[in-house]
């Protein structure tokens, strides 16, 4: 039986050192918000819908993706604890919009390289 595991601790520390010093420049935990944002299909749906509109009021949210408003709300709540989207309230209405550009064109990339994917097979 073959075992899945190196038998020795470290071939190319080289690249190891190198791998470990560019994570150090970056912020691991700021991209995985954004995969744990996009890891349901509803907040998926949330976040393209507002890339697609400036901002949108809850109760539009909810009857795009065809839930109630508590839904609605609970999947904006967890993007903005993300920081991922922003709202603002006028009067009774709760808006929501996404205006880091990079998490918009993440979205709209992603859903333009399905399509195309799809059209390609």
């Amino acid at each position: 039986m073959m075992k899945e595991i190196c038998e020795i601790t470290c071939i190319h520390e080289d690249k190891v050192k190198h791998v470990q010093d560019k994570l150090k420049e970056k912020k691991s935990m700021d991209v995985a918000k954004v995969f744990k944002a996009l890891s349901d299909d509803t907040r998926v749906k949330i976040a393209y819908a507002l890339t697609l509109e400036e901002e949108l009021c809850v109760c539009d949210i909810a009857n795009i993706i065809g839930s109630t408003t508590a839904t609605a709300s609970h999947h904006l709540r967890l993007l903005r604890n993300l920081g991922l989207a922003e709202y603002r309230k006028e009067g009774k209405l709760v808006y929501y919009a996404i205006h880091d550009p990079y998490f918009k064109n993440l979205i709209s990339v992603a859903f333009e390289d399905y399509k195309e994917g799809e059209t390609n097979d």
